[in-house]
């Protein structure tokens, strides 16, 4: 087995660039509700985001030997993405990688365990999701993989998906839908616009989306 890959798909940046714009929320449901990552996974700092590409890493769980390797090979605008094992309650990503990750202009990090180090990590301003903090440190014994598909917190992650992040939470973009997506979630925010400003001139939600019939077609009874 190949435990490192050094190659993923690349994506137009044009694309990346109108995704960076589209909140993680409006892109699930321009999807049709699907990506969604463990909504257990936030930024360290509510104000942090990010978009780019899959970076994905499978870890041994409390050891983060390949996610030190992963940063050391990564590219500018990578989102790394990583399994970090079973249990969440380890901290293999602190300040030290965060200096790394932003010298080496990444996009982010997302991790399905706990990191330390969260204020220094504010203060850097490297945008990073994870499952909490914790103080714990880890091995760097185990091998794992690198530009291999993971599961990282419910949702399979290919090598070149792209990664959105806020402060509601991460949803993942499979690489061969990226266009439609971006497509689909710009008419969708477009769309919420133009109820926004009917909402401003004093219509209601329940109206102007006609739910009366949904609430008649379950015999709903009122006063």
């Amino acid at each position: 087995m190949i435990n490192i890959k050094n190659h993923a798909p690349a994506i137009d940046e044009e694309i990346l660039a109108g995704l960076r714009l589209q909140p993680a929320a409006t892109v699930h449901e321009a999807m049709g509700r699907r990506g969604a990552l463990d909504p257990a996974i936030k930024p360290v700092s509510r104000s942090m985001k990010v978009c780019g590409q899959a970076l994905t890493v499978s870890c041994h769980t409390g050891d983060n030997l390949m996610l030190i390797k992963a940063i050391s090979m990564a590219h500018p605008g990578d989102v790394i993405i990583a399994d970090m094992g079973a249990a969440s309650d380890s901290g293999p990503f602190g300040e030290v990688l965060a200096v790394e990750c932003a010298a080496k202009g990444l996009a982010g990090l997302v991790v399905s365990c706990a990191v330390r180090d969260s204020l220094e990590i504010e203060k850097l301003g490297f945008p990073v999701f994870s499952k909490g903090l914790c103080i714990k440190g880890t091995a760097k014994a185990t091998l794992g993989t690198i530009n291999h598909p993971i599961c990282c917190g419910g949702q399979t992650v290919y090598p070149g998906d792209i990664v959105i992040g806020d402060a509601d939470g991460v949803v993942i973009v499979p690489y061969g839908e990226a266009s439609e997506v971006l497509r689909a979630s710009e008419e969708r925010t477009a769309k919420e616009e133009k109820v926004m400003e009917r909402l401003r001139m004093g219509e209601s939600l329940f109206d102007i989306y006609g739910y009366q019939k949904v609430m008649d077609a379950l015999n709903c009874t009122e006063e």
